[in-house]
C-alpha cells in the first residue's frame, strides 16, 4: 500500500496558508508496466470507484485505470449531477440505493470534500397523465422499500419555494414525485476522490493511454477471438499490457 496522504482539514489550511508550501499531488504519473493483475478501460467514476473498491474492500491492488484522455473527461463530467434511488427496477433500486447509501459517507471514506447535499429530490407532474404516472412510480417504489411520495403544488411550494405553482403559469405544476434521500454531488470532486484513494492503494491512473483494443486468444473466431477465447490485455497506444482481467467502464450511459 502506497504511503497515505495528509489530511484534508482546517489544521492544514492555515499550515499550508502561513508556510506557502505545495500541496502534495492528489494522485501520481506512474510508468506503465508490462502486465497488471487488472486493467480497468475508462477513468471516470465507474472505473475509478471499480480500481478504488477492489484495492480497498478486496486487497487487489495490482491495477491499471486506463483512459484515453483525462480522468472525469466523458460522462462523469457531464452529467446533472442528481442521485437517487427512486428507479423502477429491482435491479435498478438495488444498485441505485446502494450508492446513494455510500454517497452519505463518501466525503470521510475519501477525505475528500464531495459536496454532498441530500436535498430530496422533485420528479414535477405537468399533466393528469403524469400526475397518474407519479402514484403509479410511488407505489413502486414503496414495495421495493424506497422513500418516495407524491406530493401536490402546495407542498411542491414548501419544498422548491421558487417554484411557480399557479395556474397560470405557461406548465403548471400539478404535483410532484418527492424522494428525500436525494441531492447533487460535486460529480468532478467524487472523481477526484476515488482517483487519490486508489493511488493510495498503489493503483495506477494512466491518463492519455487510448485502448486499441483487447486482446484474446484460443477463441474460434479471427485472430484467437470468438467463444472459447481467454482474454489475454489489451493494445495501447502506449504499448501492450498484459492482464488476466479487462474491465470495460466506458460509455456507462
Amino acid at each position: 500500500m502506497g504511503k497515505r496522504p495528509p489530511k484534508y482539514s482546517a489544521g492544514a489550511l492555515i499550515k499550508h496558508g502561513l508556510t506557502r508550501g505545495d500541496w502534495p499531488r492528489m494522485w501520481r504519473r506512474p510508468e506503465m508496466r508490462s502486465s497488471y493483475d487488472v486493467v480497468i478501460i475508462g477513468g471516470g467514476l465507474h472505473g475509478l470507484a471499480t480500481a478504488y473498491y477492489l484495492a480497498e474492500n478486496q486487497g487487489i491492488t495490482n491495477v491499471a485505470v486506463v483512459d484515453k484522455g483525462y480522468i472525469g473527461g466523458g460522462g462523469s463530467g457531464r452529467n446533472t449531477a442528481i442521485v437517487r434511488s427512486n428507479y423502477l427496477t429491482t435491479e435498478g433500486v438495488a444498485f441505485y440505493d446502494r450508492s446513494l447509501a455510500l454517497y452519505n459517507t463518501m466525503a470521510t471514506d475519501l477525505n475528500l470534500n464531495i459536496m454532498f447535499s441530500k436535498r430530496g429530490h422533485l420528479t414535477l407532474a405537468h399533466t393528469d397523465s403524469a400526475l397518474r404516472t407519479m402514484h403509479w412510480r410511488a407505489e413502486v417504489n414503496k414495495l421495493q422499500g424506497i422513500d418516495s411520495s407524491v406530493i401536490d403544488a402546495q407542498e411542491v411550494k414548501k419544498q422548491a419555494p421558487s417554484l411557480d405553482v399557479s395556474q397560470n403559469s405557461r406548465y403548471p405544476i400539478l404535483g410532484a414525485l418527492h424522494h428525500p434521500p436525494g441531492g447533487i454531488v460535486r460529480h468532478d470532486a467524487v472523481v477526484w476522490g476515488y482517483a487519490r484513494g486508489a493511488d493510495v492503494h498503489d493503483v495506477h491512473i494512466l491518463q492519455e493511454t487510448e485502448v486499441l483494443d483487447i486482446m484474446v486468444e484460443g477463441g474460434s473466431g479471427p485472430g484467437g477471438k470468438g467463444a472459447g477465447g481467454k482474454v489475454t490485455g489489451v493494445k495501447t497506444s502506449r504499448g501492450d499490457i498484459s492482464a488476466p482481467i479487462v474491465v470495460n467502464c466506458t460509455a456507462g450511459w
